[in-house]
């Protein structure tokens, strides 16, 4: 009954936030909880939830931080550079943008965290979409795909927990997966360039001229223009997410010095301390790798580093702090509503009885193949449970059975990871909600458009494993 109820709760919540009859955080919080009493355990849900909530507070004190510090950063000017750079290349062609996004993606998912990367990553493009009424859902599509296959690295997370679990090195695990991981990656990069030229046939290629808007738009979530200096941050274009209007053929605004990702006259600029802020972020992003300290600790020293810095008078630190307020209630709130939809599955036990009954339903004949079952299974179960609880709860059976049929431990933990191009764009994983909050897109449409092609990536990664005989 627990296996059922679960795949049910599962299903509904999908099915609620997919046609759009519920907001993500409504879904999260009340599914569970009818399920809950559904299940009969009405009364424990209070402790269910203040165990989902308690597993997953330090998640949300990064994430908010987080946002508070890269958003101080993109306040200040350091990504301008990467903007420009990517505006070079991209100029005004929608494939050329659509690519530059996987692209940046993969380059900064080197850090091992997705939600840098994905705020990095919205920063640059979310101009460029915005400006040629691109489709939204391409861009998060494209840098969760990316993002995906790049947290396979040893520090990002997916590989140390399968190392961890079955004993076994993580650079065992991990190298031996780099030819099929860059198969992987080209094949993102390669649905990138299907998916702009898509872009490109429905709008077109522009003059950086004909891209032009007027300078009163708002060019990137997050950044205001400061006091009484025009639009504010998060203003929204009518074209939202997807939309299938023309490009604007807008004329030069007044004043305007070309094509800009971002506002090169915005009050918030700290040019005389570019050095000072890539020197601090390059030193967090070392000290995030080294786990000199919690993850949380580092950025919430970083924001308040930054802020007192740029931003020595309280009046402009407050400006800054509420410039991002909405992005860090909009995440954090659903990291804590996410908090509940675990903590019900794990307390009910549904995910147990999921798992049980999967393992299970494995036909004998399969045993030689567990690997490659292993690898199938990821794709599914890590997108439905977190990582730990796939990684922890799951792996160590699947492994088990297939060393009963010979089928080596690290065999099982590299098929084990194949399936994270799609787990990037779980409702579980808090950083996909930084991902389409800072896009402006609704859950429902990135579901819709990322889990076909997410599941392809993954299955191409296992097949390239396969292949090369790792898997």
């Amino acid at each position: 009954m627990l296996t059922i109820l679960g795949f049910a709760m599962i299903a509904t919540f999908l099915v609620l936030i997919m046609l759009k009859k519920m907001s993500p955080i409504s879904a999260l919080v009340l599914i569970p909880a009818l399920f809950c009493v559904f299940v009969g355990k009405g009364a424990e849900l209070g402790d269910y939830v203040i165990d989902g909530v308690t597993g997953l507070a330090p998640t949300a004190a990064m994430l908010m931080f987080a946002i508070v510090y890269f958003g101080v950063m993109i306040d200040v000017g350091l990504f301008d550079p990467i903007v420009r750079g990517i505006l070079g290349f991209c100029k005004a062609d929608p494939m050329r943008i659509v690519v530059g996004t996987a692209v940046l993606a993969a380059i900064v998912s080197l850090d091992g965290d997705g939600s840098t990367t994905f705020m990095i990553t919205v920063s640059a493009m979310y101009p460029l979409y915005k400006r040629l009424r691109m489709s939204l859902v391409v861009m998060t599509g494209v840098a969760a795909m990316a993002n995906g296959v790049m947290n396979t690295l040893p520090w990002g997370g997916p590989t140390a927990r399968a190392a961890t679990a079955l004993k076994v090195d993580a650079g065992d695990i991990f190298v031996p997966m780099i030819p099929a991981l860059a198969v992987g990656l080209v094949f993102v990069l390669a649905l990138a360039y299907v998916l702009g030229r898509r872009e490109r046939r429905r709008l077109g290629v522009l003059t950086l001229d004909e891209a032009l808007v007027e300078e009163t738009e708002t060019v990137l979530v997050g950044v205001g223009a400061g006091a009484g200096a025009g639009a504010g941050a998060g203003t929204r274009s009518s074209g939202g997410a997807g939309s299938r209007t023309d490009a604007s053929r807008a004329e030069p605004a007044p004043g305007g010095d070309g094509f800009q990702g971002l506002d090169p006259h915005r009050p918030t600029l700290r040019p005389r301390l570019y050095w000072f802020n890539a020197l601090l972020t390059v030193g967090l992003l070392t000290a995030m790798i080294m786990e000199l300290l919690p993850i949380p600790v580092l950025f919430l020293l970083g924001a308040a580093l930054a802020l007192a810095v740029n931003f020595p008078h309280m009046p402009d630190q407050k400006a800054r702090i509420a410039a991002h307020a909405e992005n860090v209630l909009n995440v954090s709130g659903m990291v804590f509503a996410a908090a509940v939809f675990t903590g019900v599955l794990q307390g009910t036990g549904m995910v147990d009885h999921m798992a049980d009954w999967l393992v299970g339903n494995i036909p004998d004949g399969m045993g030689p193949h567990m690997a490659l079952v292993t690898g199938v299974l990821s794709i599914p179960l890590t997108y439905f449970m977190s990582n730990d609880g796939f990684y922890f709860g799951i792996l160590p059976v699947l492994a088990e059975a297939g060393q009963a049929h010979g089928v080596s431990s690290l065999e099982i933990a590299r098929a084990s990871i194949v399936g994270q191009p799609l787990h990037m764009s779980s409702p579980l994983v808090p950083a996909v909600y930084v991902l389409v909050g800072m896009a402006k897109v609704e859950f429902g449409d990135h579901t819709r458009f990322v889990v076909k092609w997410a599941a392809l990536t993954s299955l191409v990664v296992l097949g390239a494993g396969l292949v090369f005989g790792t898997v």
